[in-house]
């Protein structure tokens, strides 16, 4: 499996990278938080950490880490416009349940 971006997300994270060439990808990721558990992450990577794996999709590369990957493998990142602005949205295959704000998951595996 793997993490994808979507046209529209690969086209605005490509835009981000031209902006910050510094930046070697998009760090993708989750951090324990909210009122369900976890919550989906993502900024421009400055750095290859041990233990990550790295996806690459036209030239994008996406960076998880060891601790994220089983949380996060095949989710869809997307980017998504509603009225003046823009948000990514996160298809996550593992995710079970969402908090009612919609900032935070759960997965199977914390329900065991």
């Amino acid at each position: 499996m793997a993490v994808v971006l979507s046209p529209s997300a690969l086209a605005r994270v490509q835009r981000y990278l031209v902006e910050t060439p510094e930046a070697l990808g998009l760090r993708f990721g989750v951090t324990k938080t909210g009122c369900s558990g976890w919550q989906h992450t993502a900024d421009l990577a400055r750095d290859q950490r041990e233990g990550d794996t790295v996806f690459d999709q036209d030239g994008v590369r996406v960076f998880v880490d060891a601790v994220s990957l089983p949380l996060v493998d095949g989710t869809e990142i997307d980017l998504v416009k509603q009225r003046l602005g823009e948000q990514f949205v996160f298809r996550n295959p593992n995710a079970s349940a969402e908090c009612g704000c919609g900032e935070s998951f759960t997965t199977n595996a914390d329900a065991a």
